[in-house]
């Protein structure tokens, strides 16, 4: 038998219904006896939805009103009421067994699963197996129109049946349509045979993807693995979803066997995204009508994505990692945090006998560095959601003196944290040589005289040319290299910038004339002040209502003994400098055309410096400097080559001789540093001359050469 089933919502119809979201208004149903062509009762229902207000369409096509819905019964109480039903009918049939026959799948697909999977109760098992009329019909007569081209009224038009859209209710002609259509392809002619259902899965399967584990093995054949047209992207979903909560947004559609694929940032953390690879291409078109769709209170954006870009994700990594993600229905939880130290024990003993891991010590991952380091990640694979749930409660406990973040997991996501940790170089490759460049030290007035404009709430893509741009004519009366802007500790834009006048009444007069002025989308303040105060703000300090802040630098609790600021540094010879030029330190924000507006005769770059110099210290703490102060350029190919062989001065060694160490303590010194490099044998002899050391420097590189290191 087949139970007839036709439906509509509150908002869309037709092609379109169920990608807006609205809830189910309406049912109408009719069991069919194939063997003996007889039909039961028709049934209409309304449906009591949560948001009576329906579209206009609804309202034109169906005639249904919010008033006549609100009498009517909620989604569950309705699908109780179908079952009843048509277990009544078959019995008068003599029939025991059904399936349901839609016109389509999206009354199905897109509307009963999502539907009660946000209402959070289950269908009957006879909603998870379907005949598509259109795709029967297709079947039966396969010089009609295309399946996604077919409809109600265009399948009685082929047949040369009558519909009585007039005459009968809405819901109540479709589905007397649809028997009609149906009795049509049973009749001598036909002898058409119901015997190939559509399916529904019942729940998500984890694991690996098997076209995955085939494309770890067959590399070669990557382009011939994953087909394209089933790989959606989905954007905006909420970090702690897992694969689970992201079945249960496409519930209704077939996703592949592990085909949920969390994405992770640079640190290893959800980002948001997650690629979904469906059965078919037909599962993959029916999710991107879920663009937009909710869960929970946010909407998740869904595009189309590549096979490709789903490999790259959930691709294979190593036989270690095949065995273990091998093992069928497993729940795989990822413990973050571990100590270095921890041992396979220690972590059983942490979960404790309550979550037993599967296989015992076979069921633990844990995640190195190439070089078997430790990362302080692992996953765990349980046999049932009871001892993965047990495991979760687990959640910042401590183990060792660290606490333990414990998060569900998916196959892909195991792959991809191996991919990328063991795709890090033990020993990162130097980037192309970038040479810190200082213009001749011009002298930044420090005095009490309020010769000095502070600009404040600058967009954060403004350049030294949109200032200047936004002073106007008072760019004529700007100090040379009189612009600073403020970056913060990151070395970005934080929207401050002061200016150098040349006198107090002009500082005073623009402060004026551009308070409040709009550059760009944004309203910028201009207060007048003192170089005095410029100072501390560029050296790291805050200036407020409540008066001066000094930079970190300036307190006696964290300024270290024998640092300075600046310690003596290499000089590039006069003839290296012509190989830069003033405009590289930094990047133009304006066109040419905007760019000529500023005067000509006045410059507010460094010169052609007669030096540039080279700078291997740093500030401490780092503070916020302006870009007209210290800049960073690429050296141009053989350029620092020439230079030494013009003047004969030493010059750095090639890439990859130097190394950069980052998250030093602020209390090292060199010994400390060249302690921890014992063992590594230093640069050659002819590399001494490279940076000019002081005598107590140059006495502590002269220790045994088999542990310095330059």
């Amino acid at each position: 038998s087949l139970v007839v089933l036709f439906g509509a919502t509150a908002g869309a119809y037709g092609a379109k219904l169920g990608s807006d979201e609205r809830e189910l208004i309406l049912l109408v149903w009719q069991v069919v006896d194939l063997q003996n062509k007889k039909v039961g009762t028709l049934h209409k229902s309304l449906v009591k939805a949560d948001n009576l207000d329906l579209s206009d369409q609804c309202r034109e096509v169906s005639g249904l009103t919010p008033e006549g819905l609100g009498k009517a019964e909620p989604l569950d109480r309705v699908l109780q009421q179908f079952s009843q039903l048509v277990s009544s009918d078959l019995k008068v049939l003599g029939r025991s067994s059904y399936t349901l026959c839609s016109d389509g799948q999206l009354l199905i697909r897109q509307v009963l699963h999502p539907e009660t999977s946000k209402k959070n109760f289950l269908l009957s098992d006879c909603f998870y197996s379907f005949y598509d009329l259109r795709k029967e019909f297709h079947t039966c007569y396969p010089s009609s129109a295309a399946v996604k081209d077919q409809t109600i009224k265009t399948m009685a038009e082929y047949l040369g049946l009558g519909t009585d859209e007039a005459e009968e209710d809405f819901g109540v002609w479709q589905v007397k349509t649809m028997v009609a259509i149906i009795f049509s392809m049973l009749s001598e002619g036909c002898n058409h045979v119901f015997t190939e259902p559509e399916t529904v899965k019942h729940k998500y399967e984890t694991g690996p993807c098997l076209l995955c584990l085939l494309f770890f093995f067959l590399c070669s054949s990557k382009s011939e693995t994953v087909d394209s047209e089933t790989v959606i992207r989905a954007r905006g979903l909420p970090w702690q979803s897992s694969d689970q909560d992201i079945a249960r947004f496409f519930k209704g559609l077939n996703i592949a066997k592990g085909g949920v694929a969390l994405c992770l940032n640079s640190q290893g953390r959800r980002n948001g995204e997650a690629l979904v690879r469906f059965v078919n291409s037909e599962q993959r078109d029916l999710a991107l009508e879920r663009h937009k769709h909710h869960m929970g209170s946010r909407y998740i954006e869904v595009y189309k994505a590549t096979g490709e870009e789903f490999l790259k994700i959930a691709g294979g990594t190593s036989n270690e990692v095949a065995q273990f993600l091998s093992k069928e229905n497993q729940v795989i939880i990822r413990m973050r945090g571990l100590p270095f130290t921890a041992t396979q024990e220690d972590v059983l003993g942490f979960l404790g006998p309550e979550c037993p891991v599967t296989g015992g010590k076979e069921g633990l991952l844990f995640v190195k560095y190439p070089d078997g380091r430790p990362t302080g990640d692992a996953f765990v694979l349980f046999s049932c959601e009871e001892y993965a749930q047990n495991a979760l409660k687990k959640h910042k406990e401590i183990l060792g003196k660290r606490y333990i973040e414990l998060f569900r997991s998916t196959a892909a996501e195991v792959q991809q944290v191996l991919n990328r940790y063991m795709s890090t170089p033990l020993i990162p490759t130097l980037p192309t040589p970038i040479i810190p460049v200082i213009p001749p030290p011009y002298t930044i007035a420090t005095g009490s005289v309020r010769d000095c404009v502070r600009l404040r709430g600058l967009p954060y893509t403004a350049g030294i040319d949109d200032i200047l741009e936004f002073m106007g004519d008072a760019t004529g009366d700007i100090k040379p290299h009189g612009v600073h802007m403020v970056l913060n500790q990151q070395g970005r834009p934080s929207g401050d910038a002061f200016i150098q006048m040349k006198s107090a009444d002009k500082a005073f007069m623009v402060a004026q004339k551009c308070h409040k002025k709009m550059m760009k989308d944004r309203y910028v303040e201009v207060f007048q002040c003192s170089g005095e105060e410029m100072n501390f703000v560029l050296m790291g300090g805050t200036l407020n209502r409540s008066g001066l802040s000094p930079p970190p630098c300036k307190l006696p609790c964290l300024s270290p003994p024998a640092y300075a600021a600046f310690q003596t540094a290499a000089v590039i010879p006069a003839e290296a400098a012509a190989l830069y030029q003033p405009q590289a330190l930094l990047p133009s924000t304006r066109t040419p055309q905007a760019s000529a507006a500023a005067p000509p005769t006045v410059t507010y770059y460094p010169a052609q410096a007669a030096q540039l110099y080279m700078n291997y210290t740093a500030y401490y703490p780092s503070p916020p400097v302006s870009p007209t102060t210290v800049g960073y350029i690429a050296a141009p190919p053989g350029a620092v080559a020439a230079a030494a062989t013009a003047a004969h001065t030493p010059i750095l060694p090639q890439p990859g001789a130097l190394v950069r160490m980052q998250g030093l303590p602020y209390n090292t010194g060199m010994k400390e540093i060249l302690s921890f490099f014992q063992g590594y044998q230093y640069a050659p002899d002819d590399y001494n001359g490279l940076i000019q050391l002081s005598d107590q420097a140059r006495s502590v590189l002269q220790a045994p050469k088999e542990w310095v290191c330059l």
